[in-house]
């Protein structure tokens, strides 16, 4: 199996991969059967983006923090792990931000889309799905849609639901909403379109996000599932994006 190794700027993460491309060689990203990133999950969604063009399969090994998209790292075995390596599937979902000066921005994301408030002020928001009105003002530090995948992170944080990888939903999520205090967000089906117009943006400016990429003072934001894409993620038996994703609802 030929392999392509990727690694973080993180010291320890450059260490490993001078290691081992010494031990395992490396075939070059174009000729590679597999990409190995090195690195925390950070690195893991940069290294998926890349892969939006060919699909590549990525086997992740955490030299990073938290690492929950990460295989435990070892550097003897590899080429027997990734033959034994469990697929994960995963979908992105593409974002369209039109700026307040009329500037068009698009993004895809592994984990999510999210509006942010840029200053002091309470962000204000209007909420389409498909076309129709379900909340016509949202006071809001901000609001997110999550992929399965991302379930377990910001959204997770926002306390929004936990999504199994299989599951063909998205999550819309507030974040700290003001008024309507008591909404929590929704599920909606993976072919939801999702549109989202700023308030009083001059006032109230607001930032979107694509996972770590930002687009900010926007005045409208579309978000939906990129259906004609699909991302491999590789993981150790026992150790699959499903059973992590499982383990962390009954996680306290």
């Amino acid at each position: 199996m030929r392999i392509h190794f990727t690694a973080s700027p993180r010291p320890e993460a450059q260490d490993a991969l001078r290691r081992l491309r010494h031990t395992y060689g490396e075939a070059g990203e174009a000729a590679a059967d597999v990409v190995v990133a090195l690195g925390g999950d950070g690195h893991m969604l940069d290294t998926l983006r890349a892969r939006m063009g060919d699909g590549k399969p990525v086997y992740g090994m955490n030299r990073g923090t938290v690492g929950f998209l990460m295989n435990e790292y070892a550097e003897d075995g590899l080429a027997d792990r990734l033959a034994a390596a469990e697929a994960a599937h995963i979908r992105p979902i593409c974002m369209r931000a039109t700026t307040v000066d009329g500037r068009v921005e698009e993004r895809q994301a592994i984990n999510e889309v999210s509006l942010l408030r840029q200053t002091v002020q309470t962000g204000r928001v209007s909420i389409l799905i498909d076309g129709a009105v379900r909340m016509s003002d949202l006071a809001c530090d901000g609001v997110l849609v999550a992929t399965p995948a991302g379930s377990t992170a910001y959204n997770l944080s926002a306390h929004g639901p936990i999504l199994p990888i299989s599951a063909r939903l998205l999550a819309l999520t507030p974040i700290s909403a003001f008024r309507p205090r008591r909404w929590r967000g929704a599920l909606l089906p993976q072919t939801a379109r999702v549109h989202f117009d700023v308030l009083e943006p001059a006032r109230r400016p607001m930032s979107a996000s694509a996972d770590s990429q930002e687009v900010r003072d926007v005045a409208r934001v579309d978000v939906w599932e990129d259906s004609d894409t699909a991302l491999t993620m590789l993981f150790d038996p026992g150790a699959a994006l499903d059973e992590r994703v499982l383990r962390e609802q009954f996680a306290f």
